[in-house]
C-alpha cells in the first residue's frame, strides 16, 4: 500500500518548495558526457506508441508519473528532475491533464501525491524529492496504478528508473493486470542494467506500452519523448500536432509520423 502522507505535502505554490536536503537543479551543461541512446532504440519506442489510443477529448487525461529515487540515481538526479519537470511545463497550454507523482526510496518508503492539474506546482514538488538508499519498489508502483485505475481511468503510467531488484514474475503479474485495465506503461531506463532492461521491456509488452533507454548525454532526446507522451495523454493527436510546430517539437514530430494512418 502506498502512503500518501505526510512525506508529500499538499501540492500548492506555497507548500511545494525544495526541502533542505534536496539539491538545486543544475543546467545540462554540467552533465558528464555519455554514449547516446541509438536512433533505433528511440524509433522503436515511438513506433510502439501508435498502438495507444488517444484520450477522448470530452474528459481529462490522467497520468501517473513514477520515479525511482534510490541512491543509485543520485549522480544524475538533478538532470532527471529537470527533464521530468520540463515534461509537464509543455502541457500547460494543452490543459486536460491531471498528474500524480509517485516515488520510492529508502526502507519501504513509497509515496504518492494528490492528483494535480497545475504543472508548475507539480514541478516544484518533484524538485523537493532527494535520493535515499534502498531497493526498488516497482511492484508497489504498478499495484498503485491498478488501484487508481479501478477507481477512475488512468490513461498512462510513466516510470523512470535505472535498476530492478524484485521478482520479475511478480512484476509481470501486476503488469498483466494493468494491461487488462488498458493502462499502457512507458518505461525510461537510465543506464545499461540488463535485469532492468529485461523486466522493463516485458512490462511494456504486457501493457502495450513502450520502453526506451537513455543516458545523460541524451538529455534533450529524453525531454522530447517525455513531452510527447504527456501532450499525447492530455490531448491526443491534435495536441501533438500543435506541439510539433514549435521549436521543441522534434519528439512530437517523430511520434506523429508513427501515428499517421498508412499511406499518408
Amino acid at each position: 500500500m502506498i502512503t500518501r502522507k505526510p512525506t508529500v505535502p499538499p501540492v500548492s505554490p506555497a507548500t511545494a518548495r525544495p526541502s533542505p536536503g534536496s539539491v538545486p537543479a543544475r543546467g545540462e551543461e554540467h552533465l558528464p558526457s555519455a554514449e547516446r541512446s541509438s536512433d533505433a532504440e528511440v524509433a522503436a519506442f515511438i513506433a510502439k506508441m501508435k498502438s495507444v489510443a488517444p484520450v477522448a477529448t470530452s474528459g481529462r487525461g490522467r497520468l501517473v508519473f513514477a520515479m525511482d529515487a534510490t541512491m543509485s540515481r543520485a549522480p544524475t538526479w538533478d538532470m532527471a528532475l529537470r527533464l521530468q519537470a520540463d515534461m509537464f511545463s509543455a502541457v500547460k497550454q494543452v490543459g486536460g491533464l491531471d498528474v500524480q507523482l509517485v516515488f520510492f526510496r529508502g526502507q519501504n518508503e513509497c509515496r504518492a501525491s494528490k492528483w494535480v492539474s497545475d504543472p508548475e506546482a507539480l514541478s516544484r514538488l518533484m524538485t523537493s524529492v532527494a535520493c535515499h538508499g534502498g531497493l526498488t519498489q516497482i511492484s508497489k508502483v504498478l499495484s498503485h496504478a491498478i488501484e487508481e485505475s479501478r477507481q477512475r481511468k488512468v490513461n498512462a503510467l510513466v516510470y523512470v528508473g535505472d535498476c530492478m531488484e524484485e521478482q520479475i514474475d511478480h512484476l509481470c503479474a501486476r503488469a498483466g493486470e494493468l494491461g487488462l485495465l488498458g493502462v499502457p506503461v512507458f518505461l525510461f531506463q537510465e543506464g545499461h542494467d540488463q535485469n532492468a532492461e529485461r523486466a522493463f521491456r516485458e512490462i511494456a509488452r504486457l501493457t502495450k506500452g513502450a520502453y526506451c533507454r537513455f543516458d545523460p548525454g541524451s538529455a534533450r532526446q529524453l525531454r522530447e519523448l517525455l513531452t510527447a507522451v504527456a501532450v499525447y495523454a492530455a490531448g491526443g493527436q491534435k495536441a501533438l500536432l500543435a506541439l510539433s510546430e514549435g521549436s521543441d517539437g522534434a519528439g512530437a514530430r517523430r511520434l506523429l509520423e508513427q501515428l499517421r494512418p498508412a499511406g499518408r
